[in-house]
């Protein structure tokens, strides 16, 4: 009996350790693989060898979000699908910034679930094609090209005045929640520059917002519209000018007929999913009880395709980074590609004046159902940038699919998080 104790008791010891060398493999492996590999649009990255790798990061949004807004950040390192087990989903904002792969059926199905049927939020930050699979569920679609604008183009500065300037560098003049083509004149001429009404009354203005070498995004209607017109919002929260085009050629011409300038190119696209069924603290008096405080509400999913990483880099994020590579708060009025021309004494302040502000919309926080202890606490709410679309290298690329594998298969809640999330 002894020695069968005994022998029971190795082989628990031996079950336990091979379970705790396997996850901490799991927490370094990954590590290891992509040390010395260029990483670009991360939220974590900090450093590099070269301005260019330290601008084209998106920690600073991270810092913003994180210290100045007071969201609760964290990272998904395997799969964006994560998002679909969080304990409060339409508290949860999903940043895809940034794919360097493409977005997965599977994932996209999840994705596409997580903002129609549980109340997420999803921003998607793209140039290229690598986000279609998830954004034609939407009915939008990434051009695979950079977008060139004539009339919507910044300039570049030395020692304040303008010394450069290009087609690739468009700027754009946003709305939070307002489809620009269905906005009055006189509205579209109010820059959303008073306090007032950045925090109060997010309506009927629009801000500047900076592009580098975007590409151009279409809509159209999926079948869902036809049947339901009414299910869901969609809104063109900002364009390109209508003389833009798709450099698919290469050369920069616009005369070219196989660079194609349908007149309707978008920058930014919102897409809401209101009265969605969930659960959560509500004010008194709202809804019925199902344990505890916990009562049902109807909450909104949101989804905002950008048709430019870059714009959530660390260079366009504050005004005091651009100003550092030659940017400028202002523009050349009466150039006829100036903003200030159209939303006048609006000045840019960096695009986190913007996303800040938009990401703010998407949440919860205006819902009167909800508590006001939740609603009025931005920690209660989960900012979570996906890491995994990400290059990871031929040799941990298998590591990474293994590891998206368990969070397919694997019941186990804990050890999904274990092995694809961290927090911070």
């Amino acid at each position: 009996m002894a020695n069968e104790s005994r022998a029971e008791d190795n082989f628990n010891t031996i079950v336990v350790g091979a379970i705790a060398t396997t996850l901490v493999l799991l927490l370094i492996l990954p590590m290891i693989f992509v040390a010395g590999k260029t990483t670009y649009y991360s939220a974590y990255a900090v450093g590099g060898d070269s301005i260019i790798e330290q601008y084209a990061q998106v920690t600073d949004m991270r810092g913003t979000l994180a210290d100045d807004e007071g969201y609760f950040i964290a990272n998904t390192m395997s799969t964006p699908m994560l998002v679909n087990d969080w304990k409060d989903p339409h508290r949860t904002a999903l940043m895809i910034i940034g794919p360097e792969k493409p977005i997965a059926e599977t994932e996209a199905e999840a994705i596409f679930d997580f903002v129609t049927k549980k109340g997420g939020k999803v921003i998607v930050a793209a140039d290229g094609t690598n986000a279609n699979r998830l954004a034609q569920k939407f009915g939008v679609t990434f051009f695979d090209a950079p977008l060139n604008d004539e009339n919507q183009f910044w300039l570049e500065y030395e020692n304040g005045v303008a010394v450069d300037g290009s087609w690739l560098n468009v700027w754009g003049l946003a709305a939070v929640s307002e489809d620009v083509n269905e906005m009055v004149p006189a509205h579209l001429r109010q820059g959303c520059e008073d306090t007032d009404v950045r925090e109060e009354n997010r309506r009927n203005c629009r801000m500047p917002v900076m592009f580098r070498s975007p590409t151009g995004m279409k809509f159209e209607p999926i079948a869902q519209d036809n049947l339901e017109p009414n299910h869901r919002d969609v809104d063109i929260l900002a364009t390109a000018s209508p003389s833009a085009f798709i450099d698919v050629r290469g050369n920069g011409r616009a005369d070219d007929p196989k660079n194609p300038a349908p007149g309707d190119l978008s920058l930014i696209i919102r897409i809401d999913y209101p009265n969605i069924s969930a659960y959560d603290q509500v004010t008194t008096g709202s809804g019925g009880i199902v344990s505890g405080n916990l009562r049902e509400l109807s909450v909104t999913g949101s989804i905002v395709f950008v048709a430019d990483d870059e714009a959530f880099s660390n260079r366009l994020w504050t005004l005091e980074a651009a100003e550092e590579t030659r940017m400028s708060a202002s523009c050349e009025q009466y150039t006829n590609h100036c903003w200030l021309d159209i939303v006048r004494e609006t000045y840019w302040g960096g695009n986190e004046d913007y996303f800040s502000l938009l990401i703010d919309d998407m949440m919860e926080h205006d819902n009167k159902k909800l508590a006001k202890s939740i609603r009025d606490d931005k920690g209660n709410f989960q900012i979570v940038f996906d890491e995994s679309r990400h290059v990871t290298g031929v040799i941990s690329a298998p590591f990474v699919e293994a590891m998206g594998t368990v969070v397919l298969l694997t019941s186990n809640t804990f050890l999904k998080w274990l092995v694809v999330l961290n927090v911070g």
